[in-house]
């Protein structure tokens, strides 16, 4: 969850360290620091607190002279921000660096083995025991420490390595955890994420599980879990860098929701050909597609919500019957999964852990799996059956904006191919609903052009305690979204409730003032949500209602209204969305938090 560096070249590592670090401060953090080695020790400097601080200690980078270090952001998971806890961690004679993401699920017990043997511990954390285990193996061969290590540890991790005896190499290894190394003109590197890395090279190779990369400043060797070489293959990036910029913008977050037209364009123009869809690295047969018997979609967070939109279109549009799990349930319930059915996993980053422990649950079971994300090389994006991109580019801010609104099409241009394939729609109906999807990437300009009319009356709810969104159907998928985008930046406390459980206790909640976001895109269910609008202002709530244009009757029962273009019904997620994405964001600046990397949080949940 949090983020890793290191470099090994020609350059100054330092300034190189803090720069990628810079990149990587979206992943969400508490403390930071380096180590670099000067010719003679590995010398360390951390810091708690923002990543200019440590620039700042270290004057930029100036004051730690050397070719060859290794960088780290920490989000605390064990033991509370501190100097102490922060990376990189040390043996105690400083001769091995080591930075760590993910959890040693048997540190204690490691632990417990290396006190008994006089180790001494100065962290409450799980990778001070790396360290030190380093030590206890190592006997002037690296790899064959690194591999004992491998075969002891257990749980998730990414881990960035040096040893002053090897001064000129970088030692870099994974399980579960994302880590990348890339090959530059002046040097070496080793990222948690590309970002990182784009200023100094284009050409990365994505390290598998249990693989070991050894960097010196001119060669990348790669070894598997029992030491053995093994070949791999570089990967192209070919992200614009000024996509991983603000380019003027106040925050990422800001500039992300503009870059959303462009967004579901790149994401639906190559799969819509002579009025049809077209998924190529999709990789499904027709007769594959027509002997799927159920779907079952699994994602954390925002992508869980386009999955329970999903399975309104997929049941609606193409009839075939649809669950939809939060990942970090779905292995823990035994799901009932049979040869037929096909499980979807959803990810950004395609590295979230719950989603991919999920997809190896499913394989485990012997039944076909789709990954729908965002980076390609990815792990689930490699270890899926199936995968489809969505084409968002680089997403910064830690609440996701563009990349839900890619995941939303990818999901819409799946119901549309399954449905036709399926004999469900007719191609007439087909051409209509990819008509609307086109329109989508104009319409959604339109609402961010309206940005002032939701900022003014987002300056009103500053200072709100408490903020509920309600909808039906996929209004209360709409609803959810909103609701998280809300909570996970301004630090509201918000809830979503589907509209007709409101009379089953959740009413009670409401109170003279209290604000309610509804949501009204779906026309066959507007007459039963105004009345549960009526419901909650003649208790005292101030209604914002979120609908399509026309739907003029809302204007009697709500207190202020945010009018979407008409869509398809099955489509209005993209649209009402906006409107909830400037409210949440506005308030957010008004209350002077920190938008772009809410506390707590981390983009990329590579833990259970």
């Amino acid at each position: 969850m949090c983020g890793i560096v290191g470099y090994i070249g020609k350059s100054q590592a330092a300034p190189i360290l803090l720069d990628g670090l810079s990149k990587l401060e979206y992943r969400g953090y508490d403390s930071a620091g380096i180590a670099v080695y000067d010719g003679e020790h590995i010398r360390g400097q951390k810091s708690i607190g923002r990543l200019k601080a440590l620039s700042e200690l270290t004057h930029d980078g100036a004051t730690m002279p050397g070719t060859a270090g290794i960088g780290h952001t920490r989000w605390a998971t064990h033991g509370a921000p501190s100097n102490e806890n922060a990376h990189p961690h040390f043996n105690e004679d400083e001769t091995i660096a080591v930075v760590h993401n993910g959890i040693i699920e048997n540190y204690l017990k490691l632990k417990k083995k290396l006190a008994e043997k006089e180790y001494h511990f100065v962290s409450d954390t799980d990778t001070e025991v790396v360290a030190h285990l380093l030590d206890y193996y190592y006997k002037g061969n690296p790899i064959e420490a690194i591999t004992k290590v491998m075969h002891r540890v257990e749980g998730s991790y990414a881990l960035g390595i040096m040893f002053r005896e090897h001064p000129g190499i970088v030692y870099a290894v994974r399980k579960d955890s994302p880590l990348i190394v890339g090959h530059g003109k002046d040097g070496n590197l080793i990222a948690s994420d590309v970002p990182a890395v784009l200023k100094y090279t284009r050409n990365v190779y994505f390290i598998q599980n249990e693989e070991i990369a050894v960097l010196s400043e001119d060669s990348i060797t790669f070894y598997n879990v029992d030491g053995e070489e093994i070949q791999k293959e570089s990967s192209a990036i070919d992200w614009d860098i000024n996509a991983a910029e603000k380019a003027g913008y106040e925050h990422f977050m800001l500039k992300e929701m503009y870059e959303q037209p462009k967004t579901v364009r790149d994401t639906l123009n190559p799969r819509i050909r002579d009025g049809a869809v077209v998924i190529e690295e999709l990789g499904m047969t027709d007769e594959e597609i027509s002997q799927i018997r159920k779907i079952h979609i699994v994602a954390c967070g925002s992508a869980y919500h386009t999955g329970v939109t999903a399975k309104y279109v997929f049941e609606g549009m193409a009839r075939i019957p649809v669950e939809v799990d939060l990942a970090s349930e779905f292995r823990y319930r035994n799901p009932i999964l049979q040869e037929q059915d096909l499980v979807i996993i959803i990810s950004q980053s395609g590295e979230t852990a719950d989603s991919l422990a999920a997809l190896r649950e499913a394989k485990r079971k012997g039944v076909k799996t789709l990954g729908i994300v965002n980076v390609v090389g990815s792990s689930i994006a490699r270890e899926a059956d199936k995968v489809m991109y969505t084409w968002a580019g680089p997403e910064i801010a830690v609440a996701t904006t563009k990349a839900y609104s890619a995941q939303l099409v990818a999901e819409y241009l799946l119901a549309i191919k399954f449905a036709q394939v399926r004999g469900e729609i007719t191609e007439t109906e087909v051409r209509a609903y990819l008509k609307d999807l086109q329109k989508l990437p104009e319409q959604i300009e339109m609402l961010l052009s309206n940005k002032e009319r939701i900022q003014h009356f987002a300056n009103r709810y500053v200072s709100a305690r408490d903020v509920f969104f309600v909808g039906r159907g996929i209004d209360y998928a709409i609803s959810m979204e909103g609701s998280l985008k809300l909570k996970e930046i301004s630090y509201i406390h918000s809830e979503a409730y589907a509209a007709g459980e409101l009379k089953h206790g959740t009413i009670s909640l409401i109170e003279e003032g209290t604000l309610v976001a509804a949501v009204l895109t779906q026309e066959d269910l507007y007459k039963k949500t105004i009345s549960n609008i009526v419901e909650l202002t003649s208790r005292g709530a101030f209604v914002l209602a979120v609908t399509n244009a026309g739907n003029t009757e809302i204007e009697k029962a709500a207190d202020y209204v945010i009018y979407i273009p008409q869509t398809n019904r099955w489509f209005t997620n993209s649209l009402a969305i906006i409107p909830l994405q400037l409210f949440s964001y506005y308030v957010s600046v008004g209350r002077g938090c920190d938008v772009d990397k809410p506390r707590n949080l981390a983009k990329s949940v590579t833990v259970e």
